[in-house]
């Protein structure tokens, strides 16, 4: 193929689109747990591990301090989860799931059915896509 200035052929540009229609198609389902889609991500992660230093977060969601900060705080007054610091490192901030934290896993449970569904596609096809977005990550991490 070759290279093109046409917005049709830039991979970015239909990966941005997927990106932001996807966050789009979320947002009615993710409305009914009162959280954003940042938030939400930041969800899987405490549901996953139950217990993580902030920085930890940052890393797994590929986020900086300054995006996290008052994403972590947002999710804390509502009382999804609470800061603490670790008594041997008192520098290291720790996240953990509240009750309500855990209760809101109850109520997200269905959210990822539902999203095959919304996607029309097959689970063959998003399985091959989540592994060519996997790889598309891993090279564009390396060459940075």
């Amino acid at each position: 193929m070759k290279p093109s200035l046409l917005l049709k052929d830039q991979l970015c540009f239909k990966l941005y689109t997927a990106s932001r229609l996807l966050t789009q198609v979320y947002a009615p389902y993710l409305e009914k747990l009162d959280l954003t889609y940042p938030q939400y991500l930041a969800m899987l992660v405490l549901w996953e591990t139950d217990q993580i230093s902030v920085k930890d977060l940052g890393e797994k969601l590929k986020l900086d301090s300054g995006t996290l900060s008052p994403l972590v705080k947002k999710l804390e007054s509502k009382g999804y989860i609470e800061r603490s610091r670790l008594p041997f490192d008192e520098r290291i901030v720790c996240l953990s799931l509240t009750e309500a934290g855990h209760e809101l896993k109850k109520s997200a449970k269905k959210i990822p059915d539902d999203m095959f569904c919304e996607t029309q596609m097959t689970l063959k096809d998003l399985m091959a896509l989540s592994q060519l977005a996997d790889q598309l990550i891993e090279n564009l991490e390396q060459s940075k």
